[in-house]
Protein backbone atom coordinates (compact mmCIF):
# COMPACT_ATOMS: atom_id res chain seq x y z
CA UNK A 1 0.00 0.00 0.00
CA UNK A 2 2.80 2.17 1.25
CA UNK A 3 4.34 1.77 -2.21
CA UNK A 4 1.88 3.05 -4.56
CA UNK A 5 1.27 6.36 -2.51
CA UNK A 6 4.99 6.69 -2.38
CA UNK A 7 4.97 6.31 -6.26
CA UNK A 8 2.15 9.04 -6.33
CA UNK A 9 3.91 11.75 -4.55
CA UNK A 10 6.66 10.95 -7.24
CA UNK A 11 4.68 11.18 -10.02
CA UNK A 12 3.32 14.26 -8.47
CA UNK A 13 6.52 15.94 -7.58
CA UNK A 14 7.96 15.20 -11.30
CA UNK A 15 5.21 16.82 -12.91
CA UNK A 16 5.74 20.29 -10.68
CA UNK A 17 9.50 20.06 -12.09
CA UNK A 18 8.44 19.51 -15.28
CA UNK A 19 6.15 22.86 -15.49
CA UNK A 20 8.75 25.23 -15.87
CA UNK A 21 10.71 23.31 -18.25
CA UNK A 22 7.52 22.56 -20.57
CA UNK A 23 6.83 26.88 -20.49
CA UNK A 24 10.46 27.12 -21.96
CA UNK A 25 9.71 25.33 -24.32
CA UNK A 26 8.07 26.07 -28.07
CA UNK A 27 4.38 25.16 -28.64
CA UNK A 28 4.42 21.95 -29.97
CA UNK A 29 2.45 22.92 -33.32
CA UNK A 30 2.29 26.89 -32.77
CA UNK A 31 3.68 28.84 -35.79
CA UNK A 32 5.15 32.34 -34.95
CA UNK A 33 4.94 35.02 -36.65
CA UNK A 34 8.25 37.32 -36.33
CA UNK A 35 7.59 41.00 -38.47
CA UNK A 36 10.68 43.10 -39.89
CA UNK A 37 10.43 46.50 -40.34
CA UNK A 38 13.23 48.41 -42.43
CA UNK A 39 14.37 50.94 -44.93
CA UNK A 40 14.84 48.89 -47.80
CA UNK A 41 15.09 45.29 -48.87
CA UNK A 42 18.78 45.70 -50.76
CA UNK A 43 19.94 47.14 -46.98
CA UNK A 44 19.10 44.11 -45.39
CA UNK A 45 19.87 42.18 -48.32
CA UNK A 46 23.15 43.38 -48.56
CA UNK A 47 23.79 43.42 -45.48
CA UNK A 48 23.73 39.77 -45.54
CA UNK A 49 20.80 40.78 -42.61
CA UNK A 50 17.78 38.21 -43.46
CA UNK A 51 20.74 35.11 -43.92
CA UNK A 52 21.99 35.36 -40.82
CA UNK A 53 18.80 35.75 -39.33
CA UNK A 54 17.39 33.07 -40.98
CA UNK A 55 20.70 30.68 -40.03
CA UNK A 56 20.57 32.04 -36.55
CA UNK A 57 16.91 31.16 -36.25
CA UNK A 58 17.15 27.48 -37.68
CA UNK A 59 20.12 26.68 -35.20
CA UNK A 60 17.65 27.27 -32.77
CA UNK A 61 15.08 25.03 -33.92
CA UNK A 62 12.81 27.02 -36.15
CA UNK A 63 12.14 26.70 -39.80
CA UNK A 64 10.81 29.03 -41.78
CA UNK A 65 7.55 28.35 -43.27
CA UNK A 66 7.14 25.45 -40.81
CA UNK A 67 7.23 26.87 -37.20
CA UNK A 68 8.17 30.75 -37.95
CA UNK A 69 6.91 32.89 -40.86
CA UNK A 70 9.11 36.54 -40.94
CA UNK A 71 6.61 38.85 -42.48
CA UNK A 72 8.71 41.95 -44.59
CA UNK A 73 7.86 45.60 -44.78
CA UNK A 74 10.31 47.84 -46.53
CA UNK A 75 9.78 51.55 -47.29
CA UNK A 76 12.13 51.15 -49.89
CA UNK A 77 13.67 54.66 -49.40
CA UNK A 78 10.63 56.68 -48.12
CA UNK A 79 10.45 57.04 -44.34
CA UNK A 80 7.41 58.89 -44.03
CA UNK A 81 5.97 54.95 -44.90
CA UNK A 82 7.52 53.39 -41.54
CA UNK A 83 4.29 53.87 -39.24
CA UNK A 84 1.64 52.63 -41.61
CA UNK A 85 3.82 49.52 -42.23
CA UNK A 86 4.72 49.79 -38.12
CA UNK A 87 0.71 49.41 -37.72
CA UNK A 88 0.30 46.93 -41.11
CA UNK A 89 2.36 44.59 -38.57
CA UNK A 90 0.74 45.19 -35.50
CA UNK A 91 -3.11 44.42 -37.20
CA UNK A 92 -1.45 41.10 -38.11
CA UNK A 93 -0.67 40.13 -34.67
CA UNK A 94 3.05 39.17 -35.16
CA UNK A 95 4.36 37.94 -32.15
CA UNK A 96 7.30 40.27 -32.08
CA UNK A 97 9.05 43.22 -34.70
CA UNK A 98 12.27 43.46 -35.42
CA UNK A 99 13.01 46.89 -36.34
CA UNK A 100 16.16 47.87 -38.58
CA UNK A 101 17.83 51.40 -37.50
CA UNK A 102 16.04 54.45 -35.42
CA UNK A 103 13.07 55.66 -37.83
CA UNK A 104 11.97 51.72 -37.71
CA UNK A 105 12.15 51.51 -34.11
CA UNK A 106 10.38 54.74 -33.36
CA UNK A 107 7.66 53.72 -35.66
CA UNK A 108 7.03 50.76 -33.98
CA UNK A 109 7.32 52.27 -31.03
CA UNK A 110 4.22 54.26 -31.47
CA UNK A 111 2.54 51.82 -33.20
CA UNK A 112 2.50 49.38 -29.68
CA UNK A 113 2.79 48.76 -26.42
CA UNK A 114 2.68 45.41 -25.92
CA UNK A 115 4.11 43.42 -28.76
CA UNK A 116 7.62 42.98 -28.19
CA UNK A 117 10.18 45.18 -30.49
CA UNK A 118 14.15 44.15 -31.02
CA UNK A 119 16.34 46.67 -32.55
CA UNK A 120 18.87 45.96 -34.50
CA UNK A 121 21.11 48.66 -36.50
CA UNK A 122 20.42 51.18 -34.38
CA UNK A 123 22.97 53.62 -34.04
CA UNK A 124 21.89 56.18 -31.24
CA UNK A 125 21.79 55.85 -27.52
CA UNK A 126 18.69 54.23 -26.94
CA UNK A 127 18.27 55.62 -23.53
CA UNK A 128 18.60 59.17 -24.64
CA UNK A 129 16.34 59.19 -26.69
CA UNK A 130 13.43 58.00 -24.40
CA UNK A 131 13.47 54.44 -26.06
CA UNK A 132 14.62 52.53 -22.94
CA UNK A 133 14.69 52.76 -19.80
CA UNK A 134 18.40 51.84 -19.36
CA UNK A 135 20.38 49.72 -21.29
CA UNK A 136 20.31 46.86 -18.19
CA UNK A 137 17.07 47.07 -17.27
CA UNK A 138 15.43 48.40 -20.79
CA UNK A 139 11.61 48.48 -19.15
CA UNK A 140 8.85 48.18 -21.71
CA UNK A 141 8.37 46.43 -24.60
CA UNK A 142 11.66 47.33 -26.19
CA UNK A 143 15.53 45.44 -26.17
CA UNK A 144 17.95 44.82 -29.06
CA UNK A 145 21.16 46.02 -29.94
CA UNK A 146 22.74 49.29 -30.48
CA UNK A 147 25.74 51.40 -31.36
CA UNK A 148 26.83 54.67 -30.85
CA UNK A 149 26.79 57.23 -33.37
CA UNK A 150 28.94 59.67 -31.98
CA UNK A 151 31.62 57.21 -31.35
CA UNK A 152 31.37 56.12 -34.63
CA UNK A 153 31.45 59.05 -36.59
CA UNK A 154 34.23 60.47 -34.69
CA UNK A 155 35.92 57.20 -35.25
CA UNK A 156 35.03 57.19 -38.85
CA UNK A 157 36.13 60.80 -39.23
CA UNK A 158 39.77 59.88 -37.48
CA UNK A 159 40.12 56.94 -40.30
CA UNK A 160 38.84 59.54 -43.26
CA UNK A 161 41.71 62.56 -42.56
CA UNK A 162 44.05 60.23 -42.09
CA UNK A 163 43.52 58.62 -45.37
CA UNK A 164 43.02 62.02 -47.02
CA UNK A 165 45.83 64.09 -45.24
CA UNK A 166 44.26 67.52 -47.27
CA UNK A 167 40.76 66.78 -45.55
CA UNK A 168 39.63 70.27 -44.42
CA UNK A 169 35.95 70.49 -45.64
CA UNK A 170 33.49 68.03 -45.27
CA UNK A 171 30.09 67.84 -46.91
CA UNK A 172 27.57 65.37 -45.32
CA UNK A 173 24.36 64.08 -47.30
CA UNK A 174 21.44 63.74 -45.49
CA UNK A 175 17.69 62.73 -45.95
CA UNK A 176 15.87 66.14 -43.08
CA UNK A 177 13.11 63.51 -43.05
CA UNK A 178 14.77 60.47 -41.63
CA UNK A 179 15.32 61.34 -37.45
CA UNK A 180 18.11 59.18 -37.56
CA UNK A 181 19.61 61.18 -40.15
CA UNK A 182 19.28 64.43 -38.41
CA UNK A 183 21.25 62.74 -35.06
CA UNK A 184 23.81 61.62 -37.62
CA UNK A 185 24.39 64.73 -39.03
CA UNK A 186 24.70 66.38 -35.66
CA UNK A 187 27.10 63.99 -34.32
CA UNK A 188 29.12 64.75 -37.62
CA UNK A 189 29.52 68.20 -36.98
CA UNK A 190 30.24 67.75 -33.38
CA UNK A 191 33.20 64.98 -33.85
CA UNK A 192 34.67 67.35 -37.50
CA UNK A 193 34.90 70.43 -34.98
CA UNK A 194 37.37 68.62 -32.44
CA UNK A 195 39.13 67.48 -35.58
CA UNK A 196 39.56 70.90 -36.69
CA UNK A 197 37.29 70.22 -40.21
CA UNK A 198 35.08 71.97 -41.57
CA UNK A 199 31.92 70.39 -41.84
CA UNK A 200 28.58 71.23 -44.24
CA UNK A 201 25.64 69.93 -44.00
CA UNK A 202 23.50 68.75 -47.36
CA UNK A 203 20.04 68.04 -47.38
CA UNK A 204 18.47 65.60 -50.00
CA UNK A 205 14.71 65.14 -50.02
CA UNK A 206 14.51 62.68 -52.59
CA UNK A 207 15.57 60.73 -55.70
CA UNK A 208 15.34 63.83 -57.59
CA UNK A 209 17.15 66.05 -55.51
CA UNK A 210 20.03 64.30 -55.80
CA UNK A 211 21.01 65.91 -59.40
CA UNK A 212 20.66 69.12 -57.76
CA UNK A 213 23.23 68.57 -54.84
CA UNK A 214 25.41 67.29 -56.89
CA UNK A 215 25.58 69.63 -59.25
CA UNK A 216 25.80 72.27 -56.38
CA UNK A 217 28.96 70.38 -54.75
CA UNK A 218 31.06 70.35 -58.18
CA UNK A 219 30.88 74.04 -57.55
CA UNK A 220 31.52 74.06 -54.02
CA UNK A 221 34.67 70.84 -54.50
CA UNK A 222 34.26 69.76 -50.94
CA UNK A 223 37.87 67.05 -49.77
CA UNK A 224 35.15 64.79 -48.56
CA UNK A 225 31.94 63.26 -48.73
CA UNK A 226 30.71 62.03 -45.72
CA UNK A 227 27.38 59.81 -46.08
CA UNK A 228 25.77 58.01 -42.93
CA UNK A 229 22.88 55.43 -43.68
CA UNK A 230 19.69 55.76 -43.68
CA UNK A 231 16.67 53.94 -46.36
CA UNK A 232 16.94 57.18 -48.98
CA UNK A 233 20.89 57.61 -49.01
CA UNK A 234 21.13 53.39 -48.85
CA UNK A 235 18.62 52.73 -52.17
CA UNK A 236 20.59 55.81 -54.07
CA UNK A 237 23.74 54.50 -52.69
CA UNK A 238 25.36 53.63 -55.89
CA UNK A 239 24.94 57.08 -57.52
CA UNK A 240 26.43 58.49 -54.70
CA UNK A 241 29.48 56.69 -55.20
CA UNK A 242 29.39 56.97 -59.15
CA UNK A 243 29.31 60.81 -58.52
CA UNK A 244 32.11 60.75 -56.03
CA UNK A 245 34.08 58.37 -57.92
CA UNK A 246 34.04 61.03 -60.94
CA UNK A 247 34.06 63.99 -59.27
CA UNK A 248 37.51 62.84 -57.82
CA UNK A 249 36.20 63.57 -54.26
CA UNK A 250 36.85 60.85 -51.42
CA UNK A 251 34.23 59.59 -49.95
CA UNK A 252 33.33 57.63 -46.39
CA UNK A 253 30.29 55.40 -45.67
CA UNK A 254 28.77 53.56 -42.97
CA UNK A 255 28.38 50.56 -45.00
CA UNK A 256 31.52 48.11 -46.94
CA UNK A 257 28.91 47.58 -49.55
CA UNK A 258 29.59 51.33 -50.61
CA UNK A 259 32.91 50.47 -50.43
CA UNK A 260 32.59 47.38 -52.69
CA UNK A 261 30.70 49.85 -55.30
CA UNK A 262 33.46 52.17 -55.77
CA UNK A 263 33.26 54.54 -52.52
CA UNK A 264 36.82 55.26 -50.50
CA UNK A 265 36.40 53.50 -46.93
CA UNK A 266 33.61 52.75 -44.67
CA UNK A 267 33.82 52.16 -40.59
CA UNK A 268 30.78 50.32 -39.27
CA UNK A 269 28.98 47.81 -37.04
CA UNK A 270 29.20 44.30 -38.30
CA UNK A 271 25.39 43.92 -39.31
CA UNK A 272 26.24 40.18 -39.61
CA UNK A 273 27.11 39.49 -36.16
CA UNK A 274 24.00 41.95 -34.99
CA UNK A 275 21.21 39.87 -36.95
CA UNK A 276 22.81 36.44 -36.12
CA UNK A 277 23.02 37.74 -32.13
CA UNK A 278 19.41 39.04 -32.91
CA UNK A 279 18.26 35.67 -33.77
CA UNK A 280 18.85 34.49 -29.73
CA UNK A 281 17.08 37.22 -28.62
CA UNK A 282 13.98 36.14 -30.86
CA UNK A 283 14.06 33.30 -29.65
CA UNK A 284 13.97 34.44 -25.90
CA UNK A 285 11.09 36.38 -26.39
CA UNK A 286 8.89 33.48 -28.45
CA UNK A 287 9.45 31.43 -25.40
CA UNK A 288 8.75 34.07 -23.03
CA UNK A 289 11.02 36.31 -21.52
CA UNK A 290 10.04 39.89 -21.69
CA UNK A 291 11.95 42.48 -23.64
CA UNK A 292 11.87 44.60 -20.05
CA UNK A 293 14.33 41.75 -18.78
CA UNK A 294 16.77 41.36 -22.00
CA UNK A 295 19.56 44.09 -21.77
CA UNK A 296 20.31 46.13 -24.91
CA UNK A 297 23.59 45.05 -25.82
CA UNK A 298 25.95 47.71 -27.57
CA UNK A 299 27.95 46.29 -30.74
CA UNK A 300 30.55 43.98 -30.39
CA UNK A 301 32.21 44.12 -34.08
CA UNK A 302 33.45 46.61 -36.21
CA UNK A 303 34.80 47.03 -39.49
CA UNK A 304 37.09 48.88 -41.52
CA UNK A 305 36.90 48.19 -45.20
CA UNK A 306 38.99 50.20 -47.81
CA UNK A 307 39.49 50.31 -51.72
CA UNK A 308 42.80 50.56 -53.14
CA UNK A 309 41.47 50.80 -56.71
CA UNK A 310 39.38 54.19 -56.11
CA UNK A 311 42.44 55.43 -53.83
CA UNK A 312 44.52 55.20 -56.98
CA UNK A 313 42.14 56.52 -59.05
CA UNK A 314 41.87 59.70 -56.93
CA UNK A 315 45.40 59.75 -56.27
CA UNK A 316 46.04 58.83 -53.25
CA UNK A 317 48.25 56.60 -51.40
CA UNK A 318 47.21 54.78 -48.50
CA UNK A 319 49.40 55.43 -45.15
CA UNK A 320 50.69 51.96 -43.56
CA UNK A 321 48.96 52.51 -40.75
CA UNK A 322 45.38 52.64 -41.81
CA UNK A 323 46.26 49.82 -43.87
CA UNK A 324 47.45 47.65 -41.07
CA UNK A 325 44.10 48.57 -39.19
CA UNK A 326 41.41 47.50 -41.98
CA UNK A 327 39.60 44.40 -41.84
CA UNK A 328 39.15 43.72 -45.71
CA UNK A 329 40.84 45.55 -48.54
CA UNK A 330 39.22 46.08 -52.06
CA UNK A 331 42.00 46.03 -54.79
Amino acid sequence: MWYSTVGCIVMVILSLLAVPLAAEAQQPGKVYRTGILAGSAQEVRERRGNEALQQGLRELGYVEGKNVILEYRYTEGNVALFPELAAELVRSQVDVIVAVAYPAVLAAKHATTTIPIVMVGMAFDPVELGLVESLARPGGNITGFTNLASELAGKRLELFKETVPTLVRVAVLYDPANPGNLLHATAVQTAGRALGLTVQLWEVRGADDFERVFAALRQERPNGLYVPGGPLLRTNEKRIVDFAVKSGIPSVHDSREAVEAGGLLSYAHDMVEQFQRLASYVDKILKGTRPADLPVERAMKFELVLNLKTAQHLGLTMPPEVLFQADKVIK
